[in-house]
């Protein structure tokens, strides 16, 4: 039986992408790199942003970290704000409470960012609990962000869901003993959901409602 819902922020709640990939490309400008490729810049949506510096552009530590530090240069006044809810979100969180879930953000993305954004959109108050990463590195992974969520919540593993576009939803969810429904309205790539282990998919919002709506008869 599930209790809580656990839902990613990037690409499952908010199409966070153009202040994303924007603030991308002005922190690679730093360095003398001019990315044009929307398809390579749409990775960044969901992994932590110093994992994906050092791996899809060879980064070392020290310039990854300088990366990040020029990105949210331009994320935190300006990118934080190049977004759109997803239709149909506002109203499934209403629903989920209505039926007496939990429902708590599990977001890589650092909390005061997602509470910024949440509270733009009067959203804040439909989640029980917001968490994600900490800046100073002492909350960094997904798996660590969802376990925060169990604890705050004091839901069991076997008593949550998490919701996610990206594989790094579904791994960190698994490695707290949390299962994983994808949704592949984000920014996820063909069949990576399923290769991670999701267990279940969809592919709209409308479909994202009637599933969780209806997990528990299941």
């Amino acid at each position: 039986m599930i209790q809580t819902v656990l839902f990613d922020f990037d690409g499952t709640l908010f199409d966070t992408g153009e202040g994303i990939l924007r603030s991308v490309q002005y922190a690679l400008e730093g360095f003398g790199i001019r990315e044009t490729d929307t398809a390579r810049l749409r990775k960044f949506v969901g992994p932590p942003l110093f994992d994906s510096f050092t791996e899809l552009y060879g980064m070392q530590p020290a310039q990854a970290q300088a990366a990040t530090e020029r990105y949210r240069e331009r994320y935190q006044p300006i990118g934080v704000y190049e977004c759109e809810i997803y239709p149909g979100i506002p109203e499934l969180l209403v629903q989920l409470r209505a039926a007496g879930f939990c429902v708590a953000v599990a977001t890589g993305k650092p909390t005061p960012l997602a509470r910024t954004i949440l509270q733009r959109f009067d959203m804040e108050r439909l989640f029980d609990c917001v968490i994600g990463c900490e800046y100073d590195g002492s909350r960094s992974t997904k798996a660590e962000v969802v376990a925060a969520v169990l604890a705050e919540t004091h839901t069991a593993p076997e008593a949550a869901l998490m919701v996610g576009d990206r594989k790094y939803d579904v791994t960190g969810a698994a490695a707290c003993g949390v299962p994983c429904l994808g949704v592949y309205y984000g920014y996820a790539e063909p069949g990576e959901l399923e290769a991670a282990g999701a267990v279940a998919t969809v592919q709209t919002v409308a479909e994202l409602s009637e599933r969780l709506l209806h997990w528990n008869e299941i």
